[in-house]
């Protein structure tokens, strides 16, 4: 029984590996942080771009409440 889990358990990660490389990577939307201060939030973004964590981004205030500057990339 144990091998045969080992064994489904192998398929289950060689099928992911090799769907993962025929797909393209989601380029979603989500939240990185909240600032502040507008200044922040954009030099936050500029800073990832830089980096290599996003392509692009905005600051948007108050989304999904409170009284912040949103980083989304």
């Amino acid at each position: 029984m144990r091998k045969v889990r080992n064994l489904l358990v192998s398929l289950t990660l060689a099928s992911g590996v090799l769907l993962a490389i025929g797909s393209a990577p989601a380029q979603a939307d989500s939240i990185r942080y909240a600032y502040y201060f507008q200044a922040d939030c954009y030099n936050g973004g500029n800073l990832g771009i830089q980096w290599g964590w996003w392509t692009s981004f905005r600051c948007e205030w108050g989304t999904g409440g409170g009284n912040f500057w949103f980083l989304w990339a």
